[in-house]
This record gives C-alpha cells, structure tokens and sequence, in this order.
C-alpha cells in the first residue's frame, strides 16, 4: 500500500519555482514503491509553459489527468507537498508539507506565520531560508491575560539543496562583438538590482573591449515580453554619457532547453556569471554556472553561500574552514526598497543585502584582469559540487525530511490481512 502524495505547484512552469516542483516530483519518483504521485499544477505569474516533447513532460501531463480522474471519482490523499510561496499552503490531507525557496529578505511576513501552523513540517532549499523563518518573531496583544505575546513560525524546518544535474551542451549562436563577456541571468526587477549591474557594468569597462550578456525577461518568454524588454534596454543605455563607449550589451531573450543553458555557461567567450540580487531563497543560475566551472561574482549572503563555499583544511591544524571560491563583491545590510514591499510577502520593515558600488567594478575589474585566479577557483568550486551534491543524495536527504516521523503502513501485515480475507 503506498501513500497517494499529492504535489501542488507550478510543475509546467518556466520558473525557479517551477525548477523546485519538479525537483520535488524526481525525488518522490525515486521512491515509487512507497509514493503513489498526483500533481495539482498551478499557474505561476506570467511565466510561459515547458512545450519540449520530452519524456518528463509525458509523465507530468499523465500525472496531473491522473489527479483530475482521482478527484472527480471523489478520492482523498495521504499527504500533499506544497510547492509554492508560504501564503497559498492550505490543509489538503492528514500531512501536509510546505515547500518553499523562502526568503530574500531578513523577515518573513505575518501570514507565512500562520500557515506555518497549517503544515507538519517545512521543507526549504537554503539555510538562509530556514533562519528566516526560525529568527522571525512578531508580538501580538493577548485580550485573554491582558499581555502581549511573541509568536514564531511552526517547525520542523528541514533543509535540502538543489541537486547538481549532469547534462550535455548545446552551442547556441550569440554573435557576440567581444571575447570576454560577463554573464548576467536576472528577470528584470527591483529585487535583482538589474538595472544597477547593467550601469555599474558599463561605467566600469565604458572604455574596454569587453561585453555584458543579459538572459532577461519582464515576466516570460514571449515576443512581446522581448520588444518590452530590448525597448528598456535601450532606454536603460540611452544616456549621453554611455554614448561613446566600447563595451557592449547583449539581450538573449526566450526559452532555452537544459543543454542550451550549459551551452551558454560554457561558451568560450563567456568568462563569469554576475549576480548582485539584493537577495536569493538559493540561486539557481549561480548554481548552475558553478556547477559547469563558470566563475561567479556576487555577495556572500543569502541562500547562495550553501553552495559558494567550500571547507578546506587550515595550514597546521586538523580543522577545517569555509573558503569562498567565488569572487566577493561588498554589502551592507540595509530596509528593502519601497517599491519592492509587497504586502503580505515583502515586509517593509525587513532588510536585504545592498552591493558596494565601487566594490562591485573593482571585483568585476579583477576577474577581467586576473581571470586565471578565479578559473582556478571555479575548478575548485566546481568539484565541490559535482562531489557534495549529487542527484541521488538529494532526493534521498529529500525523502528522508518527507518521510521523518510518518508511519508508514506495513504492507506485509496488509498483504496477510487481504489472504486471510479473500483467499
């Protein structure tokens, strides 16, 4: 007898969140002898659908009919795992469990709060994300006692990383001007602190051979969303003082399959990938690139640093200690951006990292000027990865958190229950 695990979120989406459903739906598949999968997919913003033919997406479409069959005929499930921001988890069956990336700021919000209380246990990707909701408290008067109290998010809180996959390249056609391009994966937004890399960038290099390549967006991957995007680029670099310059921006815009993306990271005139996101619930591109040996520019805060950093042993001593191996750019912690609270999910008391402008050219200065330094440390960082975050261990660290503390049924006594009654 298996347990009927329903898994609610965006399973079609073109989107971080929807690269965490089905990193979901691979883990409980590994365990087909215990999870009898349905999927409820959710639409995610206005991001666009996977449309390949491939194997993986068969198996999503039979799964989400398989649901709509199940409920029509009036079946229940055993347990659900929700994929989604914290303010749509809902109780769906006798275990219910959130997934989330978390957060980007220092605090979560009241209502993820709540529906902490609403789930048995959460399961996030970063342990940036699990000290947010661990260090968030907020004091509510008690008309009761007449006192005020503190209330925190309901645990457990598990923690389990994105896996490295493994996968092939394919070379796309960039008709690039320069040899040494940056590389910049970013939808354009306040959180992402877009428009400043672009900026920083060219005031920096306003003078040098050198390009900036940006995979971008508004919102999806339609045309429109590129005349939109190609339209604020160019509006972006419209400023008298970027007239004369010799470095160059390049938009790419639209969908790219899974090798076309590693083709991108390992293009040979692509030297580093560069993110100054006020914050991230993990980073995905950052872990991508680094996992294929592309040297990476950014903050050490938010849910990168589980994977930015690597233990090496200290000179004369048996211990061991975190070393970045990527290229560190400046911070300082400071409030959110008005324009980018978000009731209910951004607070506006909560804060973000904020990268150092001057340390940010000086660092993407160094990379161009020393870049065998940082190669070597991509190398270093790269198989770090490729050892300590194997597909095959995450699923199971990820079965292993869904699993804690569930009875399972036993399937033998089951199977003795069924002779005895009919034969």
């Amino acid at each position: 007898m298996k347990l009927k695990a329903l898994v609610r979120g965006p399973a079609l989406s073109q989107s971080g969140y929807g690269e965490h459903a089905r990193m979901v739906l691979r883990a409980l598949k590994t365990k087909e002898d215990v999870f009898d999968i349905y999927i409820d997919n959710l639409p995610w913003g206005k991001t666009s659908w996977l449309w390949e033919d491939t194997e993986e997406r068969h198996w999503l479409d039979a799964m989400i009919l398989k649901t709509v069959q199940h409920r029509s005929s009036g079946g229940e499930f055993d347990i659900s795992l929700q994929v989604t921001i914290p303010n749509e988890w809902e109780s769906l069956a006798p275990i219910n469990i959130g997934c989330t990336a978390g957060i980007e700021t220092t605090k979560i919000a009241p209502p993820w709060v709540e529906k902490s209380y609403s789930m048995d246990k959460i399961i996030v990707v970063s342990n940036f994300a699990k000290q947010g909701f661990e260090n968030t408290s907020y004091e509510f008067f008690n008309p009761e006692v007449n006192q005020r109290r503190e209330i925190r998010a309901k645990g457990p809180f598990h923690v389990v990383n994105y896996p490295h996959r493994e996968t092939s390249s394919e070379d796309i056609e960039l008709n690039l001007k320069h040899d040494f391009n940056f590389l910049c994966i970013s939808q354009w937004s306040p959180r992402k602190n877009f428009e400043n890399t672009v900026r920083w960038f060219v005031e920096e290099f306003h003078d040098q051979e050198v390009g900036l390549v940006i995979k971008s967006s508004l919102a999806n991957n339609s045309y429109i969303d590129y005349n939109h995007s190609a339209h604020r680029l160019k509006m972006l670099l419209a400023d008298e003082k970027y007239k004369d310059r010799k470095c160059s921006v390049h938009l790419v815009h639209g969908y790219l399959t899974d090798k076309q993306m590693a083709g991108l990271y390992t293009s040979d005139k692509i030297k580093a990938l560069v993110n100054i996101a006020h914050g991230e619930g993990y980073g995905l591109p950052m872990f991508e690139a680094a996992g294929l040996g592309l040297p990476i520019v950014t903050v050490g805060w938010s849910g990168q640093t589980d994977f930015l950093y690597v233990p090496e042993k200290v000179k004369g001593s048996k211990k061991k200690k975190l070393m970045p191996k990527f290229a560190e750019v400046e911070w300082n912690l400071g409030q959110i951006h008005p324009q980018a609270v978000w009731d209910g999910v951004l607070q506006k008391e909560s804060m973000w990292a904020y990268a150092d402008q001057g340390s940010f050219k000086m660092v993407l200065r160094d990379v161009y000027k020393k870049y065998s330094i940082y190669e070597r440390r991509a190398a270093d960082l790269k198989s770090h990865i490729e050892t300590n975050f194997k597909p095959e261990d995450i699923y199971k660290q990820f079965v292993d958190a869904v699993l804690e503390g569930v009875e399972l049924p036993d399937t033998n006594e089951i199977d003795e229950m069924y002779s005895e009654l009919f034969g």
